[in-house]
């Protein structure tokens, strides 16, 4: 029974590492977690490290205004399509048996297609890659792991570098002098970072609710204090009322999300629960003017996963039940100088794909203890 409940942990507090990222262009840049919430970190002992990959896509290409889907869009084949890889490598440490550290390197290839882009006549993609912006920091199990298996919390800090690249360029077509082509800088949805330093705030918990079943969560928060970071959209050039987006806002992001795991065997898993997540309409600290795409998805998450020894493998596919994207600062302060309403549009996806990939590498102290107790003798029996 209790490897079942560790399988169990295991699969549940690995969940949150593969966190949602915004599906579709709501979300400036892909932003799986801020440390703390690879959960797998409450099964690390004092030394103790843990290796692990995460990989996300998503295909965002469903248009809304608020909460209200464009598929005219579609049919007319003028919407936006972008394509996200991302490869976040991990690695945490066990401070203590409670405290934990951690970092995620981020890696990612985007694609962005669109007509309005290039002038309205042609469809063209333009293209993102490298590393993104690394997060680093620190977390504490509440209770004591080892006596407290059947539940438990986590809080987590950290900080977000601006080590992504947020000024990406790419060839725009038909928008030049004559119609010729131009360097410019891709959207922000594709954009590697966002250029601001970050605070990463995150919690997580897990509890036993029946013989194989537990409930999980947990969530995380990003601020980003800094307002704009200085590149052009070229929005302007769209329309003159666009002026107040001309330039890039680097916003806040969450993410939140809670759900059932049932154990299936001892070393498979399954689970369902939901996520909530987005890019809210004004930040917590700091300024909120310039251009971002407010947003939010909830989806129905569903997962398994495979668990052996140290080593422990997941899948989750959440798909998108309601997406909205709510007027910005930028549609509100245009509809006021212009009198009419206004409220910008996004691209959504149907849903997301996320695979994970850890193993867990013991301390001296603990393959000193497992060498010492696989060598004593009962001389008792």
């Amino acid at each position: 029974m209790k490897l079942k409940n560790t399988l169990l942990i295991v699969f549940i507090l690995s969940l949150s590492y593969t966190q949602l990222k915004a599906q579709g262009c709501v979300a400036i840049r892909h932003f799986s977690s801020s440390a703390g919430n690879t959960l797998e970190s409450n099964l690390l002992n004092e030394g103790d490290f843990q290796v692990g990959m995460n990989y996300r896509y998503f295909r965002s290409f469903r248009h809304f205004r608020g909460t209200e889907e464009e598929p005219d869009r579609v049919s007319s084949g003028t919407e936006v399509v972008n394509n996200s890889n991302s490869w976040d490598f991990m690695v945490n440490y066990g401070i203590t048996d409670r405290l934990y550290s951690s970092i995620i390197i981020p890696m990612v290839i985007n694609t962005r297609s669109s007509l309005y882009e290039h002038g309205r006549e042609e469809r063209h993609t333009s293209f993102s890659r490298g590393l993104a912006d690394i997060r680093v920091g620190l977390g504490y199990w509440l209770l004591d792991p080892s006596s407290h298996t059947n539940g438990n919390i986590a809080l987590g800090a950290g900080i977000k570098l601006p080590t992504g690249n947020y000024q990406a360029t790419d060839i725009f077509y038909n928008i030049g002098p004559e119609g010729s082509p131009e360097v410019r800088p891709v959207d922000q949805s594709i954009q590697p970072g966002d250029g601001g330093f970050g605070i990463t705030l995150d919690f997580q918990f897990y509890q036993k609710v029946a013989e194989k079943l537990f409930a999980y969560g947990g969530g995380f928060y990003l601020i980003n204090p800094r307002e704009t970071n200085g590149i052009r959209t070229f929005r302007e050039t769209l329309s003159p009322i666009l002026e107040n987006e001309s330039i890039m806002s680097v916003p806040d992001q969450y993410s939140i999300r809670a759900g059932l795991n049932y154990t299936i065997s001892n070393s498979f898993s399954t689970s369902l629960g939901a996520t909530y997540e987005g890019v809210p309409v004004e930040d917590i600290i700091g300024g909120s003017e310039g251009f971002r795409r407010p947003g939010n998805v909830l989806a129905v998450d569903p997962g398994i996963a495979f668990v052996m020894n140290n080593f422990s493998l997941n899948l989750n596919v959440p798909v998108a039940v309601r997406r909205e994207r709510p007027q910005s600062l930028t549609d509100l302060e245009t509809q006021e100088l212009t009198g009419n309403f206004r409220q910008g549009d996004a691209a959504f996806a149907d849903y997301l794909i996320n695979v994970g990939i850890s193993y867990k590498i013991p301390g001296n102290k603990n393959k000193i203890e497992e060498l010492e107790s696989s060598s004593k003798v009962d001389f008792n029996g």
